[in-house]
């Protein structure tokens, strides 16, 4: 059976009885397009049942209909090689990848290792690549002046999610300050006065917004807050387990624990379960991203709802429209965050 032929541009312009690079620009909605001209291409590309093909849609030369997300590689590949998975990726690329569609573009995904000495070499390779319209900086890159400085030379428009501090590019956020802070009151409203909070990795601009949010709620009823209940801690399993078996040993111990990532907040509910204690009859557990995993978990668990994928496709769609008009975003935009209360926490004892 003979293979059909696939329709390229060239099949195009010769139904149309126009140059190639006339169908280009009636692609890409360029200049100098007559109506009778757009009306005969567009009948010649129906007809042939013709599809666009990037490196078509590439031909006026102004734009590349790609949207490059640096993403940081260590915990990336360690969620993956541990088969824990990372649910804060698939809400990056389900957001970024459904809003790049809904205007004919598509976003790739790069992983680039903050800690090496390549950092600059590996994130100018996938510019000179790719040639982007536009870059998403996941934290911690948001926040790093190499990626966001080698952008500004190569002249490129980005997004710094997660960042709220002043600077190039714009931010699209969420307030981890008031998040932090709407998470605690819930503790300090069902009664509870002894809450433990298990800290974010020190390299991401969130880190210190929330443990500020977390001091504040609990000063504001005239709390003091036990330094011995704030615990290091790094967005890993391994940190929640860690912080759990440490605050066990206080005296007296927390009656409950605000984690500022679910795999810390499973950390703490499963190693509370190894000690004798009950989750929440024994001990109140919160957490920060509700990823699928916490709504899974036995009890499952009471969480803050970062808008992760609604911030992705935000920047995606201010990026595309900066491209097509030349107009910069503003600097910041602010994305409301949810608290959704379940099983995990209750009034202590």
């Amino acid at each position: 059976m003979q293979r059909k032929r696939a329709i390229t541009i060239k099949d195009v312009a010769a139904e149309a009885g126009v140059s190639f690079q006339t169908v280009s620009r009636v692609i890409n909605k360029g200049p100098n397009v007559t109506p009778g001209m757009y009306q005969r291409v567009t009948a010649a590309i129906e007809k042939l049942g013709y599809v666009p093909s990037l490196a078509a849609r590439r031909l006026g030369g102004s734009r590349s209909y790609l949207i490059l997300a640096f993403n940081d590689e260590r915990p990336t590949l360690e969620g993956w090689q541990s088969r824990r998975g990372n649910d804060w990726v698939d809400q990056m690329l389900y957001g970024g990848m459904l809003k790049c569609a809904e205007h004919g573009y598509r976003m790739l995904f790069e992983l680039v290792d903050s800690h090496s000495d390549r950092l600059e070499s590996q994130v100018q390779a996938a510019l000179s690549a790719l040639h982007p319209d536009g870059v998403i900086l996941t934290p911690p890159h948001s926040e790093n002046d190499t990626i966001t400085q080698l952008l500004q030379r190569n002249g490129l428009t980005f997004a710094r999610l997660g960042s709220r501090r002043p600077g190039d590019g714009f931010a699209v956020y969420m307030d981890d300050e008031a998040a932090a802070r709407s998470a605690t009151e819930h503790l300090l409203d069902l009664g509870h006065t002894r809450i433990a909070y298990v800290q974010g990795h020190p390299e991401y601009a969130m880190s210190p917004d929330r443990l500020r949010g977390f001091r504040e709620a609990i000063e504001a009823r005239g709390v003091a807050v036990d330094e011995r209940y704030l615990q290091p801690g790094d967005f890993t399993y391994e940190a929640g387990q860690a912080a759990m078996i440490a605050l066990s040993k206080l005296d007296p111990p927390p009656t409950a624990v605000l984690a500022s990532s679910d795999e810390m907040a499973l950390g703490v509910l499963h190693t509370a379960g190894k000690l004798g204690l009950s989750v929440p009859g024994d001990l109140s557990v919160v957490s920060f991203d509700d990823t699928p995993t916490v709504r899974m978990a036995v009890p499952a668990l009471t969480a803050i709802r970062q808008p992760i994928a609604a911030m992705t496709a935000k920047a995606a769609d201010l990026l595309i429209k900066a491209k097509a008009t030349g107009v910069q975003p503003d600097r910041g935009h602010l994305l409301p965050f949810d608290f959704v209360a379940r099983e995990s926490t209750a009034r202590p004892r």
